[in-house]
């Protein structure tokens, strides 16, 4: 719900693997043969010759159908289910509690409380936005419109355009403020101009949705047709003049430093120091604008567009963000387009499913402290801060030794890899709610002050000194990212977890490839890939590479671009292979850094079975299994359209395809469907 936030192209995150137990870097192979979950989710039925992710995990996708509730069901899901499950327990503790004034408990037990009031908020309906819409109601011209822009982005809501603060990519000692594309509810510019029917009859949804929206605020036919034909028409037009996903992945196209006089020359109507006294941030004198030409759309628009459409656009995106907070008229039809139409998923979640959704995303950080000092220990933050050390020493011997790359730049390499700040389990400090209000008085009135404050929070970075310290995760995460401009990789403690086995189940074959190679290995390459590569060791976009190695980069990561094109998702899609090379060299990297890790452990060189699999075997499985996990066809399209990540059963195939051990490990020959030819294989790491 944030507008102010970090942007796609700088935050490299991945989807992994969580669960309620501890795991181990050493390995116990006797203990093993208690149960394997390797040996459980394997499908033997299935070739790993043909379809190594089938063959990998086959069993477990067989038995384990997607719920009525989810886009995608996969080994992560299985954590949050549990981290569900411990959330709600603190929330009703909380709640139970009525803990002091101000405290976290309070906060969180008020959140909670409103939030499972049904039939307060049923009965509310829109009782507690009605001002809000009145006062949309009431503007008369273009100074009215701008005002209502910059009153909606202080309330986190992303209308018109995109802002948010971040360390300015070329200082990364500077907080600053960027401006941003944005300002339409489909998820991705695409929607608007695919011609191919799923897309056509996505639009054809989202009219008829914004359409019942008006009605449901009181509209006839008539006016919310035509309400609904002036929204549309205008974030078309905005969606025209914005980037597609593959163009903003150019960290220098995508940077454009502009003084207040430059800005008003960019789009005049928009009065930028006036726009951003009303945003609340009248220290702003430069800001760094992503897409320019987006901002000159944006001014023909302010000059050419009715107030009354103004108007319309102002009243839909207010009401689409708080939509699914209100009562189930308005929440059950944003459910319907949002997670129906464009995810497949046939019923909500549970009510107290979707109040922690909101709770972690509001008061994520409060809920972290009671959840690390409940469920997580000092001695396990200890243990895998060792495993990022063995990750990094690798990489450290892999750029060493790399024949393509020039002594000076491996030397600029190594420096940055060196100064790479890893933060791993839970932050050493807590962010401080103190001042963020939440009390028994309205749910959509509490997300409203949340959001405001986290509004406030980001804007008050502008100007001061970068707090190195700070996370932009919780520990109950089930996910993991890359900075570049604080060169750091940030691994929750949720991201070490497997779910439903204990520590002596997993031998160091798993964790070297579950933890090691798809979470550290990964996140570290994230430095190196087609964007963190960019940035240097003081987390600044400067080119440090020689030119002769900047090309021969470039060449093998247009080996992986083709790679990935020829990639079939769904019937005609393919997987966008420009939009999501860094995640698929990033995927490669952690492969490489984690099967090279592990083979220094006296595991892989005992080359002892359990359970009939090599240790290197079962290093591959542990790769597959940290990608375990299936989604509906519509959740697959929607990827494909908006997300930098390939889906999860090629986060599999596709590295594992370029590694010359998983041939040995499986026997892979020419005329198998999962051989490629040495000289067809990607080797950049």
């Amino acid at each position: 719900m944030q507008a102010i936030t970090t942007p796609k192209f700088l935050l490299s995150g991945i989807l992994l693997v969580s669960g309620i137990y501890l795991i181990s870097c050493q390995s116990n192979s006797s203990e093993s043969a208690q149960r394997d979950i390797l040996k459980e989710v394997v499908d033997t039925t299935v070739s790993p010759k043909d379809d190594f992710f089938k063959y990998a995990v086959g069993t477990w996708l067989k038995q384990n159908p997607i719920p009525a509730s989810e886009s995608s069901w996969g080994i992560g899901s299985m954590v949050q289910e549990e981290t569900y499950a411990r959330l709600r327990s603190i929330s009703e503790e909380s709640a139970k509690k009525s803990g002091s004034a101000g405290s976290n408990e309070q906060k969180i037990g008020d959140f909670w409380f409103m939030g499972m009031d049904t039939v307060g908020i049923e009965k509310q309906g829109i009782t507690h936005i009605k001002g809000d819409l009145d006062r949309i109601a009431a503007i008369t011209d273009l100074q009215g419109v701008l005002n209502e822009v910059a009153l909606q982005q202080t309330y986190a809501i992303g209308t018109l355009f995109g802002a948010y603060v971040f360390q300015d990519e070329k200082n990364s000692e500077e907080q600053s403020l960027h401006l941003y594309q944005g300002g339409i509810r489909l998820p991705d510019r695409d929607y608007y101009f695919n011609t191919d029917s799923r897309n056509t009859n996505i639009r054809k949804e989202y009219k008829a949705h914004v359409q019942r929206m008006f009605k449901l605020l009181g509209n006839d036919e008539a006016t919310a047709t035509k309400n609904m034909t002036n929204v549309y028409a205008l974030e078309e037009t905005l969606a025209k003049n914005s980037r597609k996903i593959e163009d903003l992945r150019d960290p220098y196209k995508n940077y454009n430093k502009m003084d207040l006089a430059a800005l008003d020359k960019l789009a005049p109507s928009m009065k930028f120091k006036d726009l951003f006294v009303k945003m609340k941030m009248p220290q702003v004198k430069t800001a760094i604008v992503g897409q320019p030409e987006f901002y000159t759309a944006v001014d023909k628009l302010l000059k050419t567009t009715p107030i009354e459409t103004w108007k319309a656009y102002l009243t839909w995106n207010f009401v689409s963000n708080y939509a699914s907070e209100l009562s189930s008229p308005f929440a059950k039809e944003d459910f319907y387009f949002y997670r129906t139409v464009l995810r497949g998923v046939k019923e909500m979640k549970p009510r107290w499913k979707r109040v922690l959704d909101l709770e972690e995303n509001l008061l994520g950080d409060a809920l972290g402290q009671l959840f690390v000092k409940n469920y997580y220990s000092d001695k396990t933050k200890k243990r895998y801060e060792e495993l990022v050390k063995n990750i990094f020493s690798t990489y450290e011997e892999r750029i060493k030794k790399l024949d393509w790359m020039s002594d000076s730049t491996k030397k600029k390499a190594l420096l940055k890899l060196s100064t790479v700040m890893p933060k791993v389990s839970y932050p050493d400090k807590w962010k401080d709610f103190s001042n963020l209000e939440i009390k028994r008085d309205s749910y959509v009135q509490n997300i409203m002050r949340a959001s405001q404050w986290w509004y406030l929070y980001n804007i008050n970075k502008i100007g001061k000194p970068v707090d190195k310290t700070e996370w932009g995760m919780t520990p109950q995460t089930y996910n993991a990212y890359y900075n570049p401009s604080n060169n750091e990789i940030v691994l929750p403690a949720a991201i070490f977890f497997v779910a439903g086995f204990t520590d002596e189940q997993l031998d160091d074959a798993i964790i070297y490839a579950y933890a090691g190679g798809s979470t550290i290995g990964h996140e570290i390459t994230h430095g190196f890939d087609d964007q963190g590569r960019q940035f240097d060791e003081k987390g600044n976009l400067t080119d440090w590479w020689t030119k002769k190695d900047g090309d021969e980069y470039n060449k093998r990561a247009k080996g992986i671009i083709a790679q990935y094109n020829d990639f079939v998702v769904l019937d005609s899609l393919h997987v966008r292979g420009e939009a999501t090379q860094g995640e698929n060299i990033a995927d490669l990297g952690g492969l490489i850094l984690g099967l090279e890790a592990f083979k220094k452990t006296e595991q892989y060189k005992s080359g002892k079975k359990i359970n009939g699999f090599t240790p290197l075997q079962r290093f591959f499985l542990g790769w597959a299994l940290a990608w375990m996990g299936q989604s509906r066809d519509e959740a697959l399209a929607n990827k494909i359209m908006t997300d930098v990540h390939a889906p999860s059963f090629l986060r599999v195939n596709g590295p594992v395809v370029n590694i010359d051990e998983f041939y040995e490990a499986f026997d892979i020959k020419p005329g198998d469907k999962m051989y490629r030819a040495p000289e067809k294989r990607v080797r950049i790491w």
